[in-house]
């Protein structure tokens, strides 16, 4: 959130102009998301949901574009514009988040 907001006012304060991705630097997968929280919340993750119960629960429709399709964004105009990430990697936002220590960090 913190790179979302300084992201912002870095292209209000910079006066730029243009289409500008807001996402993190370091794209996942979110079989890689799903793992980082499990270590973040220090919790197993080893069983993913089955997809017919988010079809059931979405509907098979909206299930696939919400959660089954992928878009690799890379924000390389924010990154050339000289906008730095506070939080580049996915660890480290959730460390912001959560107000913890990564555990793989100590």
């Amino acid at each position: 959130m913190r790179d979302q907001v300084n992201a912002l006012i870095w292209l209000l304060d910079n006066d730029l102009s243009g289409p500008f991705n807001l996402t993190a630097p370091n794209p996942v997968t979110n079989s890689e998301f799903t793992t980082e929280l499990g270590k973040a919340v220090r919790r197993p993750t080893f069983l993913p949901t089955p997809s017919f119960a988010l079809y059931a629960k979405l509907g098979r429709e909206l299930a696939r574009a919400l959660l089954f399709t992928s878009t690799r964004a890379h924000p390389a105009a924010l990154e050339d514009s000289g906008f730095e990430f506070a939080d580049g990697h996915l660890s480290d936002a959730f460390v912001n988040i959560l107000g913890k220590d990564h555990p793989t960090r100590g």
